[in-house]
């Protein structure tokens, strides 16, 4: 698989809300098929785009290192991760490992 099949791959999401003190909460989001990938923030939203960038961050990562990711089942034909990676400002290092054109641009 190449890396954008890699990154198109749809994993289980784990969400749950953790009471950190009496009345304060967070939500906890996961990904359990890639081993740490989790996040937390206050806002959901938040949570999720922390998770998506450790996501590709991971993923991208091992594939630097010769490794393969979890391959839990097939990628989603119409995922575009470079999209994802540019939302997230991480085009350049994705970009240039999937052969696209570096550069973030940004989105409103």
């Amino acid at each position: 698989m190449d890396l954008r099949e890699l990154l198109s791959i749809p994993y289980l999401l784990e969400a749950e809300a953790v009471e950190t003190e009496p009345g304060q909460w967070r939500v906890r989001l996961a990904y359990p098929e890639l081993p740490g990938c989790t996040a937390e923030a206050a806002v959901v939203e938040d949570a999720l785009r922390e998770l998506e960038r450790r996501r590709i961050e991971l993923i991208v990562g091992l594939v630097e290192e010769g490794k393969q990711p979890p391959v839990p089942r097939r990628p989603l034909t119409a995922s575009d991760p470079l999209w994802t990676a540019q939302d997230l400002g991480l085009s350049d290092r994705v970009a240039a490992l999937l052969g696209g054109a570096a550069g973030p641009t940004k989105r409103n």
